[in-house]
């Protein structure tokens, strides 16, 4: 008979902890930094590439200590190395998850698909200046996040635009002042069905050919698919040429370095830059499997978010980029973090006891500071926030210097705050944060950062013990929605309301939206 697998609330580490967080309540980041001179030293991490410095978070040694050894006792390393192994981690659906061979150069069929793409992105015809890619989720939002991290790479005079939701206005301001003969449509779905891709290229290939006219070969020329469904991406009229694959061992959120991000960040920045973000994410990833626990960034970042979930009951976090070129960065580490994370069952088939996942919102400073950093400074919430900042600017503009100041003063700001008479300025401070300081936001240091959010989420499911590889919550809304397209068919067809099974509520606004007016008082 299979023994069942100690849950992560019933370890020893998790006692010591949940104990010792009792004390840590009662201490302040002042008298933490008092106490321990050593404590900047002690509590940063420094590596070629990137300085992670964590000593504001509300831990002593001893807590590092216990949390690194919670990490042995649900065999981090072990499950670290499964993964690079190749070994059917996501049990779910029976796959591999490896993600991390896409920037590994001795893996050959990801070479073959490289290759390819290199090929295709320099063979593009000189009048391209557009590229549309339609995509959605994690066909979407970590390429958009690179694209606009490195649009200072980009080629000359290209324009790279995302398409993702179905509501139509995208569509139409994304075109807006574009030419089709000078536009390239990247289509993105593995399967070529998801519904809100498919209805977006449909609607692309329908503003192709009304203005190019619908010679099958005006398709093939302006087309080109991310997909491993080959009839269906022939039977839409693309070339199977220019259809680019990629693995089920690949999720979609950890699927950007892929050719889901490949094929258009290479049209828009060349295949070298292409290959400098998976080099980034590669030295990411070997960091990730070789520096021991107390030294890796990604494990530290990760136990640092279960000390806070778990054990101090924060369980929202702030990614706060000081840097314009990482606007995009929080949208893409949400989606990572919450559809890896958000998870109530075990990899056992169990009920979690304990809080999973975490809510992440952020954005760019210094806009950020004049949108809720009110609530983060004096707020009744703590909530713990990562700061990103750059040594070198993208731009030589005299700005850095007090983008910078501000990267430093916020810190220290919500760690120690400042004490006031008047109780509406008091700032009580001991507000958890951490910083990491890179060079300069360039491919490199852009494919390091995504390899340091995917590896943060995977460490805490490993901790945790559920699924970081799955999305089934994603599904029944979309089961419903099918239903919901069919009546509104049936009633473009028949005219008929068919309200059949569906409660008050929604019977009412779609009776309401399918009259095309809103619903009145009887």
């Amino acid at each position: 008979m299979k023994l069942a697998v100690e849950r992560f609330n019933q370890t020893q580490g998790y006692r010591f902890l949940t104990s010792h967080a009792l004390q840590m309540r009662e201490m302040h980041l002042r008298q933490l930094f008092e106490i321990d001179p050593n404590r900047a030293r002690d509590f940063s991490i420094r590596t070629p590439h990137a300085f992670y410095d964590y000593s504001r978070q509300r831990v002593a040694l001893e807590t590092m200590n216990m949390l690194t050894g919670l990490a042995q006792e649900r065999n981090l390393q072990g499950k670290i190395n499964s993964m690079f192994a190749g070994e059917t981690i996501n049990t779910t659906e029976g796959r591999a998850v490896l993600h991390t061979a896409l920037r590994d150069a001795s893996h050959p069929e990801v070479q073959e698909v490289l290759g390819r793409i290199e090929n295709f992105s320099a063979g593009i015809p000189s009048n391209i200046k557009n590229i549309l890619a339609i995509g959605i989720g994690g066909s979407y939002l970590g390429p958009e996040y690179l694209a606009t991290a490195l649009r200072p790479y980009a080629k000359e005079g290209m324009n790279l635009r995302f398409i993702a939701n179905v509501d139509g206005t995208d569509f139409v301001e994304k075109t807006a002042g574009l030419n089709p003969e000078e536009t390239m449509v990247v289509v993105i779905s593995k399967t070529f069905t998801t519904a809100e891709t498919m209805k977006n290229a449909q609607t692309a290939k329908e503003w192709i050919t009304l203005h190019l006219g619908s010679d099958p070969e005006i398709i093939k020329k302006h087309f080109v698919a991310v997909s491993t469904a080959k009839e269906k991406v022939e039977a839409f009229g693309i070339d199977p040429e220019n259809m680019f694959g990629f693995w089920d061992w690949v999720g979609g959120r950890y699927s950007a370095t892929s050719a889901v991000g490949g094929v258009p960040l290479s049209l828009y920045l060349g295949f070298d830059n292409f290959k400098k973000v998976l080099e980034g994410a590669h030295w990411m990833d070997q960091h990730f499997r070789t520096a021991p626990l107390h030294q890796n960034i990604p494990v530290i970042s990760a136990l640092l978010d279960i000390w806070n979930i778990n054990f101090l009951g924060l369980k929202t976090r702030a990614l706060l980029p000081y840097s314009q070129g990482l606007a995009k960065l929080p949208a893409h580490t949400q989606q990572v973090e919450m559809e890896s994370n958000g998870k109530r069952i075990d990899l056992e088939g169990r009920e979690v006891e304990f809080d999973t996942g975490e809510v992440v919102f952020g954005g760019p400073c210094t806009n950020a500071q004049h949108s809720y950093f009110q609530s983060i400074h004096q707020g009744t919430q703590i909530i713990p926030c990562d700061f990103i900042g750059f040594i070198e600017l993208q731009y030589q503009l005299p700005h850095h210097d007090e983008l910078m100041t501000n990267f430093f003063a916020q810190a220290d700001a919500l760690a120690f705050g400042k004490d006031n008479a008047n109780p509406h300025k008091n700032f009580p401070g001991n507000r958890p944060s951490s910083s990491l300081l890179l060079q300069k936001l360039d491919p490199f240091t852009a494919g390091l950062l995504l390899a340091w959010t995917e590896h943060r989420a995977a460490v805490k499911g490993f901790m945790w013990g559920i699924n970081s590889f799955d999305q089934f919550g994603v599904e029944l809304g979309k089961v419903l929605g099918v239903d919901m397209r069919g009546r509104m068919q049936k009633f473009y067809n028949t005219g008929e309301f068919d309200t059949t099974g569906l409660n008050p509520s929604t019977a009412n606004m779609f009776t309401a939206f399918l009259n095309g007016t809103l619903p009145q008082l009887k």
